[in-house]
């Protein structure tokens, strides 16, 4: 086991940002966990998801299934029933990104499906064995949460891993872990839609600072005592702007 626990969450195809934070990772001190959400609304989802694969199969990252690769997941699957969902949620930009500029209005919803599936194959494998959460010593990485109602937390349901919110924030956490997560914006956990600090209660950590929305990017380092440092970056490019 590393001495160190490298956690990065929420990229959402800010692929600069994700590159600023892991020109800190060290592969031989880190481990690495990317605790998902890599696609969709930024501009630059292929290339965070070929990032976070490569960082996987090369290094022994441990990249986490998040809702919005569950999105993604679910259109190719069912396209027609999924683009008007998975569109306002994003989706557009990742389309484009693994297709090009303008595909939306070229194609049906089925067509770049197919040619999703066709042309990246093994990307679509790797997503599809995505694991929802990570133990390490008295922490667990996850998306969303854990169901804190649960006697075993280790018995929540998949859709919960991924999309729990305030079931998960505001129930009393008494499994003796350090949940680590993101899902929900810290500027929302703050409850002022402005600080994008991390959020610490309850021995819950909430790593999303909100970058697609014009907030920051956390690479959080933890080692067995708690947070050894925080490395932010603000988004300064402004937030998403759906054109949908």
């Amino acid at each position: 086991m590393k001495d160190y626990v490298y956690a990065i969450s929420d990229i959402h195809g800010e692929y600069d940002l994700f590159q600023a934070l892991t020109r800190y990772y060290d592969p031989a001190l880190h481990q690495l966990v990317l605790i998902g959400d890599l696609n969709d609304r930024g501009p630059k989802t292929k290339e965070c998801f070929l990032s976070g694969k490569e960082l996987t199969e090369k290094y022994g990252a441990v990249y986490l299934r998040g809702n919005h690769e569950e999105y993604f997941l679910r259109f190719l699957q069912s396209p027609e029933d999924w683009f008007p969902s998975y569109i306002r949620n994003g989706g557009k930009e990742t389309l484009e990104s693994l297709l090009h500029k303008g595909a939306l209005e070229e194609y049906s919803p089925t067509e770049m499906s197919m040619m999703i599936r066709s042309r990246y194959k093994e990307l679509i494998d790797f997503l599809v064995e995505r694991p929802l959460y990570f133990e390490w010593g008295k922490y667990v990485f996850v998306h969303a949460g854990v169901d804190l109602t649960k006697k075993d937390w280790h018995q929540t349901s998949p859709h919960d891993f991924i999309w729990i919110r305030e079931a998960f924030h505001q129930e009393k956490n008494n499994t003796g872990k350090t949940i680590v997560f993101g899902h929900t914006i810290t500027p929302m956990l703050h409850g002022d839609m402005e600080t994008t600090n991390l959020w610490l209660s309850d021995n819950k950590i909430g790593i999303d600072g909100g970058a697609v929305f014009g907030g920051s990017v956390h690479g959080v380092i933890f080692d067995q005592n708690g947070i050894v440092q925080d490395i932010e970056y603000q988004n300064l490019t402004g937030p998403w702007q759906p054109d949908f």
